[in-house]
């Protein structure tokens, strides 16, 4: 399974001979799908050009911290915030030494301090600088504090001496990569998701929609199949392509997606409703194209199906999360949905903000379930659909057990 379409991945490269195999692994990283970022210290550049990895990844090369370009937008910051994971390869003993001790002395030390995705590191160094005790416990402590140490390999090394301190190899760094995206908290669950908006028309060529792109729900899909789920994606029309390991299954109108979710429902363990669903549709839809006059026009417009309230009437249903859009007064407003729809959980965001909501790829979340609530701050709405799924699978978890 690869997971890695559309992750971001910033590669760290420092110096060392084994910086030509990082050229590789940029490439195996690009056609896996991935969105890299490359940044090199001054000793990486001794061994490859920058160039060489601008043309491999197809993206501008990162070296200088007080780059003044960068730095009037705090540039270093933003790729901080911007990437999935921090995957440094090589990685000297000399860096992994700072990287300990929390120094900041170049931009690829800042940006491993300014982030908060999980790092993974490839040493790379001769086999008595990788058995030196200090090396040891440099590297004992980067592992006590969360940070994946990825080999070394044992084998013939560059200056001519036998034994561990070799990167591993380009394919194995991108398996190790790609697996730190699964993380198995919904393992072998059915998880059903629903996305984007529908479509109610009027006549043959004029519809009542909104204006959801389908992105947060797609990324919780995403996130969802990272995390282990056999993931069903319900999606009104939207332009994204499906992500990998996920069966899609499109509907138009709020009545399909409602009939949809209902026919399937008995198999699923959990049910996400993130679709922005029509709650009227016209209730005589006109034949052919309805023509342009000078007089006003009148649609009479029905309730629709409301596929959550539906669900949280049935005496056996999944473990049910609902959206809610809110312009004001998100808490008060999000709570009475859950417990009218009687759903699980729910998961609020402010809509007519800038950077939130639709059409943008950015969110913030406010989740409330019975007796508690978590906010998730503006991030991507990948990294927010990993939290949300993170959250879900801990109430589903305890749900469970109060029902066991």
């Amino acid at each position: 399974m690869n997971f890695l379409p559309g992750k971001r991945v910033l590669l760290g490269v420092t110096g060392g001979i084994a910086a030509y195999k990082s050229a590789e692994l940029t490439r195996l990283l690009v056609k896996a799908g991935a969105d890299v970022r490359v940044v090199m210290t001054d000793g990486a550049k001794a061994f490859v050009t920058p160039l060489t990895y601008q043309a491999l990844s197809g993206n501008p090369v990162h070296h200088e911290l007080l780059d003044e370009t960068a730095e009037a937008g705090m540039g270093h910051i933003e790729l901080a915030k911007w990437a999935d994971r921090i995957l440094i390869a090589p990685a000297s003993a000399n860096f992994i030494a700072r990287l300990r001790q929390g120094m900041a002395s170049d931009l690829l030390s800042t940006l491993c301090l300014a982030s908060s995705a999980p790092i993974l590191v490839a040493p790379a160094m001769n086999q008595q600088m990788w058995s030196n005790a200090q090396t040891q416990e440099n590297v004992a402590s980067l592992e006590q504090r969360g940070i994946h140490i990825l080999g070394p390999d044992i084998g013939d090394q560059a200056c001519g001496d036998f034994g561990a301190g070799r990167m591993l190899e380009p394919a194995d760094l991108l398996q190790h990569l790609n697996l730190s995206f699964s993380s198995q908290l919904l393992g072998g669950l059915n998880v059903m998701i629903t996305a984007g908006p529908t479509r109610e028309a009027i006549d043959a060529v004029r519809f009542i929609s909104n204006r959801s792109s389908g992105k947060m729900g797609f990324a919780i899909a995403s996130a969802a199949r990272e995390a282990g789920a056999n993931v069903t994606l319900v999606t009104g029309p939207v332009s994204l392509q499906t992500p990998e390991g996920i069966t899609r299954i499109n509907v138009e109108t709020a009545e399909q997606m409602g009939q949809c979710v209902l026919d399937q429902l008995a198999d699923q363990h959990i049910l996400i409703g993130s679709a922005a669903v029509a709650d009227y549709v016209p209730s005589n839809s006109f034949q052919g194209k309805l023509k342009k006059s000078s007089q006003q026009l009148s649609i009479e417009l029905t309730p629709t199906l409301d596929i959550m309230r539906e669900v949280g009437g049935m005496t056996d249903r999944p473990f049910t999360v609902g959206f809610a859009a809110e312009t004001d007064n998100i808490k008060t407003y999000a709570q009475e949905k859950r417990r009218s729809k009687n759903m699980d959980m729910i998961a609020a965001n402010q809509v007519g903000v800038p950077e939130s909501g639709f059409e943008v790829d950015t969110n913030s979340l406010d989740i409330y379930w019975a007796n508690g609530e978590q906010h998730l701050a503006l991030a991507h709405k990948t990294k927010i659909a990993r939290q949300l799924v993170e959250v879900i699978s801990r109430q589903y978890r305890e749900n469970q057990g109060d029902n066991a």
